[in-house]
């Protein structure tokens, strides 16, 4: 049976090209919009089937020169083979049709892409995947759909250079470690202050693990600290030099000084410092905020947006249910002499409900949940009657949802912007505006 032929249409959210073969839709990984590809099928469903490419017999004018040895077999980048316009031009379309289908939200309502300025060498924190096998040190990430581990031996292009530089200099210090089976991951931040490693390790911490490390501070380059996280253990343990990530939040206003946030190893933050800047934009600017405003920040994390807002708005109380997270917080307004603020950690949506069962009130409420979303989080939203919702998602399946319950509560769609946070790979994030009827 001849294998079929087919033109690619789109992307998908995902990072699979999109084509039809007899009518049903075809999902194919690496292809680009524009490619006419000779297909094998490698799966039939019901609806839908997948395939690999056989052939690409005339290649898109849209395809790019990976810049990465490892693309296509590393788990990490989609889209090296996509030029970046065009990367652009189908995240803005997978987030339209996204909420077209889950909320009814008409195209124009979705803004154009927020473009990254570094299609590379963008990314200021990293997780390395560590293996050993035949006595061969193997340090980046899962190969595609398995847990071998694809040896960045030159770093990864889309972080940011002194990561590969700090991760180059970890390579030579694990070489001679002891135990090195015990090490499964190296996690590195870098921010303004410097950079941390934390160090995974799956084996019991002995006084000769720690004098290893400490007496190769000097091997580690530019590294400014480094922590071990042993497995099955919260905290992590204090090998030498900082113990906290700092960045700075520019404000709108330049006489002002700049915010300086911090977080501490094995904390979140965002990866994408300029796109996070960029957000915080969006943010501002479709919030509108006034002196008078009460702002509710939920999954506030360590103040993120709560504490570069706090001079814009009358009062701010943000929800976190982590706890480092939110003494990062609390650490970031002192730091930042901010007064207006009150943070709680609870779970959100039990947060949420008592505020409301308080009575309480707030002009507008900012969430931006994991990628699972806020569903269980809405009724109380709803409860605290805010005119304005703005919803920060990394996940246009889980937005469409909530912003289809917010619809049927009262809340309309008036904007959509998505931002490119993660150049080279599918993901997407946005900042959408919803209003009370």
């Amino acid at each position: 049976m001849p294998e079929p032929v087919a033109i690619i249409d789109k992307l998908a959210f995902g990072g699979n090209g999109v084509c039809r073969i007899e009518g049903k839709v075809c999902f194919v990984p690496f292809s680009c919009p524009g490619d006419e590809v000779s297909l094998r099928i490698t799966a039939q469903k019901k609806s839908y089937c997948t395939a690999s490419i056989s052939e690409i017999i005339h290649p898109s004018s849209s395809r790019a020169a990976p810049v990465c040895s490892l693309f296509g077999a590393c788990g990490g980048c989609n889209w090296q083979h996509i030029s970046y316009p065009v990367q652009l031009e189908h995240k803005r379309s997978i987030l339209g049709e996204t909420l077209l289908k889950g909320a009814n939200v008409p195209s124009e309502r979705i803004g154009d892409v927020v473009a990254a300025q570094q299609e590379y060498g963008y990314r200021s924190r990293l997780q390395f995947k560590v293996s050993v096998a035949n006595s061969k040190l193997r340090i980046g990430f899962y190969r595609q759909g398995s847990h071998q581990v694809e040896d960045a031996a030159g770093g990864c292009p889309v972080a940011a250079p002194v990561i590969n530089e700090v991760l180059s200099c970890c390579r030579s210090v694990l070489r001679d470690y002891p135990e090195l089976q015990s090490v499964s991951q190296l996690s590195i931040d870098s921010g303004d202050n410097g950079v941390v490693v934390v160090i995974h390790h799956d084996g019991r911490i002995t006084a000769k693990n720690r004098d290893y490390f400490i007496e190769r501070s000097d091997d580690f380059g530019q590294c400014t600290g480094l922590f071990i996280k042993v497995a099955n253990q919260s905290h992590l343990l204090k090998l030498w030099g900082s113990a906290e990530i700092s960045y700075c939040m520019t404000p709108p206003d330049p006489d002002q000084k700049p915010v300086v946030l911090t977080y501490p190893p094995g904390g979140f933050a965002q990866v994408h410092q300029q796109q996070n800047l960029a957000m915080l934009s969006v943010v501002r600017r479709l919030g509108a905020f006034t002196p008078t405003d009460k702002l509710l920040d939920l999954y506030c994390g360590n103040g993120n947006f709560s504490v570069p807002l706090a001079s814009e708005v009358a009062s701010v109380v943000g929800i976190e249910g982590n706890a480092d997270s939110i003494r990062a917080a609390k650490h970031n307004c002192e730091l930042n002499m901010v007064e207006n603020t009150q943070f709680f950690c609870d779970d959100v949506t039990i947060g949420v409900r008592r505020l409301a069962d308080q009575g309480r009130t707030f002009d507008t409420v900012l969430l931006d949940p994991p990628r699972a979303g806020a569903g269980d989080a809405i009724p109380g939203i709803v409860r605290l009657q805010p005119d304005k919702v703005l919803y920060v998602s990394c996940d246009p399946g889980t937005l469409a949802r909530d912003c289809g319950i917010l619809s049927g509560c009262g809340y309309t769609v008036v904007m959509s912007v998505p931002i490119d946070m993660f150049p080279q790979t599918f993901h997407i994030e946005s900042v959408t505006l919803l209003c009370r009827s």
